[in-house]
């Protein structure tokens, strides 16, 4: 439970509007494992079609198939309104959702991700890996190229646990629902329009030490919303649930107060 100093009134709180989580690329729902222990089960972490054993998608490459994905899974959990949030992939899947199923977003909490689309470049390089992960049905792709910019610089030198950890994830991924989210991700449109429009209480979280979503990015996504908190937490990088789970977990707390008021 991280030590953190939950009384009875806001164990209470948290537990009225239900919390999504989900999953960075190339992980599935176990990288929120530590943080869903402060919730005590109230938390959903769906992983994405591709990863966590679920079969990959059919059709075009989309993120729009992993937001529709997370409504279904809603749909089952008896779940009408959430708290959505993610990391890195998980927030461009967030960001989705409230496209899509706007009505049903109490919160929002984008974590070590960022609002704009890909440009030209970066989506070309991450089809052409996609294309070699599935050639070679292989993840090698990931480790050579991925994997180094997960963690932050502390993190790999003083927690070797956690890279260890990571590293599994990595290797372990399915490389064709790897290649199947890249390409999806080449696609995804710039959301800054749906931050803009979103009227929730909301929450950003980066790592100061992200290469990947730094921490201006972060700012733009912070200035775009209209009701946020913007939290730098030093001496991490992209993968901050994993990283500075407590951290997280405390930053999560504060949003799920603000959204149950």
């Amino acid at each position: 439970m991280f030590g953190l100093d939950l009384n009875a009134g806001e164990v209470q709180r948290v537990r009225m509007t239900p919390l999504v989580l989900m999953p960075a690329f190339p992980l599935d729902s176990a990288m929120y494992d530590e943080i869903a222990e402060v919730y005590e089960g109230k938390v959903l972490t769906p992983d994405f079609p591709g990863f966590g054993g679920i079969p990959v998608p059919r059709g075009e490459p989309n993120l729009d198939a992993y937001a529709d994905h997370v409504a279904a899974v809603l749909d089952a959990a008896g779940v009408e309104r959430t708290v959505i949030g993610g990391t890195s992939m998980g927030g461009y899947v967030a960001m989705a959702f409230c496209r899509r199923h706007g009505d049903r977003v109490s919160g929002l909490a984008l974590i070590d991700t960022k609002a704009s689309a890909d440009p030209g470049p970066a989506a070309e390089g991450r089809r052409a890996m996609a294309q070699r992960m599935v050639d070679g049905s292989t993840t090698q792709p990931l480790i050579e190229h991925v994997l180094p910019k997960l963690l932050g610089e502390t993190t790999r030198r003083v927690n070797p646990d956690v890279s260890s950890r990571v590293e599994g994830w990595v290797r372990d991924a399915n490389p064709v629902g790897a290649a199947w989210a890249q390409q999806a991700m080449a696609a995804r449109p710039d959301s800054l329009a749906t931050l803009r429009e979103a009227d929730v209480p909301s929450l950003v979280v980066v790592g100061e030490e992200d290469v990947l979503a730094p921490p201006i990015d972060a700012g733009v996504m912070a200035a775009a919303l209209k009701d946020t908190e913007l939290v730098l937490i030093p001496a991490v990088g992209h993968l901050t649930p994993v990283e500075a789970p407590r951290e997280v977990a405390s930053a999560l707390q504060r949003l799920m107060h603000r959204v149950d008021g």
